[in-house]
């Protein structure tokens, strides 16, 4: 089964995207998804596929190498490809919203004339490094610091759970880092810390229940040193601009969720109609119906979620509570229809070489990554003035 996007009010250029990364994901990420996972291998040439069709540079302006599209089309690229193999979309995902957009946003002109034409072509991937041992949610509990020496900056600490780290293609890592001290708190500022430099170690690759095509290390700085012109954005920003970034890409990982929900809702439909238990086929069975049918309400309900942020988004209205909603609704969307769609396989969904045995596996994270749901109802009960 297929689900109709024309509903969805989309041009016909968007459509057309949606069309295009469905066959990509159909023909060439699906047949590799199994074997990637088992070896936990990010296959490269995938990466390479998704740059020769624009895909890294969809939501940025033509005159600095972008496809000169908007995050709904982003959106919808990531979704189409969630839908088959979620360590595709999330690299994607993340190369795009925490790796290029923090320094098409905030970076210098030398900065993105440096480092933006290859990152957009999907040529190089880049990081960010936010998350550290103790802090994730808490940001304000950053130890990692960078101090001015000379035109240096010395950055040491760590940070864990970093996606697109550690590719052959990575160029660079953005770092929060304590700059300062104030009277409300830590300055944080974010520094760009190329790969190779000396003291910058990225560690062995987790060894993570899901997503794990996805390339994810921790990270060390020891006296790590690059110039002082690695600031990105103004001294004391980095925080704030991140949360910027972060608000956007919480609608991609919306839009990630509803793929992964729509393609357990597929593959338990087509499972449904062709396995037959006592004599008659599963999908006849009203139960399976009900199951089935709630499972098709999650997907449009997050697709209806994510696209309003995306919307918002794009026409430069505030978005912030709405992308909170959409990746909440998104990310349960998901983990319920994981749930459900292995419960329609058996004993076949729960095995690694079916793709909704994957998604369950997968699916966990999004409850968490990109500020975990808990998060997302603090920001829901900010809007309404409770919190």
């Amino acid at each position: 089964m297929t689900i109709d996007l024309s509903t969805y009010d989309l041009a016909d250029e968007q459509l057309e995207l949606a069309r295009i990364v469905r066959t990509f994901a159909d023909e060439v990420v699906a047949p590799r998804a199994y074997e990637a996972d088992r070896t936990k291998t990010l296959p490269m040439d995938v990466v390479a596929g998704m740059g020769e069709l624009g895909l890294f540079g969809l939501p940025f302006p033509e005159e600095v190498g972008g496809q000169g599209g908007d995050y709904v089309a982003l959106c919808l690229a990531i979704e189409a490809l969630g839908r088959v193999d979620q360590s595709i979309a999330i690299t994607l995902e993340a190369a795009v919203g925490l790796g290029a957009m923090p320094l098409h946003l905030f970076g210098s002109d030398a900065q993105r004339a440096e480092h933006l034409p290859d990152l957009l072509a999907g040529r190089a991937l880049a990081a960010f490094g936010l998350t550290e041992p103790e802090a994730g949610s808490d940001a304000g509990a950053t130890r990692t610091t960078a101090r001015l020496d000379g035109d240096e900056w010395v950055v040491d600490g760590a940070k864990q759970f970093i996606t697109n780290s550690g590719t052959p293609i990575t160029r660079f890592v953005t770092v929060t880092a304590v700059t300062g001290r104030g009277e409300k708190g830590p300055e944080l500022s974010a520094i760009l810390v190329p790969h190779g430099t000396p003291g910058f170690t990225v560690g062995p690759a987790y060894d993570k229940v899901g997503w794990h095509a996805s390339d994810t290390h921790p990270l060390t700085f020891d006296g790590v040193r690059v110039p002082a012109e690695n600031l990105v954005g103004q001294r004391g920003r980095g925080y704030a601009n991140f949360l910027h970034v972060l608000d956007e890409g919480r609608i991609a990982i919306a839009a990630l969720a509803t793929g992964a929900a729509e393609g357990c809702l597929e593959a338990a439909v087509d499972y449904a109609r062709s396995r037959t238990v006592f004599g008659a086929s599963l999908a006849s069975r009203q139960s399976a119906q009900f199951l089935l049918a709630r499972m098709q309400l999650r997907v449009h309900v997050a697709r209806v979620a994510w696209l309003h942020a995306a919307r918002l988004r794009d026409a430069g209205r505030p978005f912030k509570t709405e992308a909170a909603i959409a990746k909440l609704t998104a990310s349960d969307a998901a983990m319920d229809n994981a749930r459900d769609a292995t419960q329609v396989f058996g004993g076949n969904g729960f095995m690694n070489e079916y793709a909704v045995g994957r998604h369950f596996r997968d699916s966990k994270i999004l409850e968490i990554g990109e500020g975990t749901n808990e998060v997302q109802l603090l920001v829901v009960a900010r809007a309404l003035g409770v919190a």
